[in-house]
């Protein structure tokens, strides 16, 4: 693997609970990721995104964040100023969130919100040379017709461009690293794989880092390269996305034996049988 772009060690993530003592979402958390497609699978509220929130630097004021060592190319995260953490976020780092309506704003034109993107990374770009950026990235995308997709409002896109809408503002700046939050979990399967095959197509022509946060193990053991599988806030095992097969931690397996299968047998699926020692975090 290349060079790590980001470092977590030892991670925690707390908010304060109605009796006042601090709730544990995220647990000695430890990963890195380099120019490769790094899969996060796991249960809702297994600590998934808010991991990668906190390397984005996007947690809320009342999450309480400790950690051994958070950087990103070489920048130490817990010491950085909160502008260059407003730096790095879309810049060198960007996010492509689960679902474009809410995530675009609504009163603005797709050209204009991806312009502005440009506008903050140069300023000194004219008028004209920020659209002839925009139409590029929108036509990088796999949008057909960029010129008219620029003027239209995100509830004028279907859910598939809206999404490709989402990825042309975050790479428009060319970032290093990408973390893409369920972004294909509200699309049929057609333009799920035109949204993966343009990820891929980033990923590999521009070199970047991508964390591909996700629910399904089939998509990620197919897409990614490694995958890391958290449970109750902590990673319980990490592997190569082709072998997830071969996991071998219970949860993971529990996982794998609740896929449904078209030649599978007519009975229910098995319920996943929890232990309390997976909570525990390891020494």
């Amino acid at each position: 693997m290349n060079r790590s772009l980001a470092v977590i060690e030892n991670l925690g993530i707390a908010f304060s609970g109605e009796d006042g003592k601090p709730v544990h979402a995220v647990k000695g958390v430890s990963f890195s990721v380099g120019r490769e497609k790094l899969g996060i699978v796991g249960e809702s509220g297994s600590g998934k995104s808010l991991s990668c929130r906190a390397l984005m630097g996007v947690l809320p004021p009342s999450a309480s964040i400790t950690a051994s060592r958070l950087e990103f190319s070489g920048i130490d995260l817990l010491r950085a100023s909160p502008r260059t953490r407003r730096q790095l976020r879309g810049g060198q780092m960007g996010m492509i969130l689960q679902d474009p309506k809410f995530s675009l704003n609504p009163v603005m034109t797709v050209g204009r919100q991806i312009a502005e993107a440009v506008r903050l990374g140069d300023r000194r770009l004219s008028v004209s040379s920020i659209r002839r950026r925009v139409l590029e990235v929108l036509e990088s995308v796999h949008i057909r017709g960029p010129e008219r997709v620029y003027d239209l409002y995100p509830h004028e896109l279907s859910g598939g461009m809206g999404q490709r809408a989402m990825i042309a503002m975050m790479v428009v700046r060319e970032p290093e690293l990408l973390i893409a939050d369920e972004p294909t979990s509200a699309l049929d399967v057609t333009v799920q794989a035109q949204v993966l095959e343009i990820m891929d197509e980033l990923v590999r022509r521009r070199g970047m880092g991508l964390i591909f946060i996700s629910h399904d193990l089939n998509l990620v053991s197919r897409f990614c390269d490694r995958v890391l599988v958290m449970y109750a806030g902590r990673i319980v095992e990490t592997l190569e996305a082709g072998r997830l097969a071969e996991a071998r931690h219970p949860y993971t397996r529990g996982l794998l034996a609740c896929l449904p299968a078209i030649d599978g047998p007519l009975t229910p699926l098995p319920t996943l049988e929890r232990q309390a020692d997976w909570r525990e975090i390891p020494a």
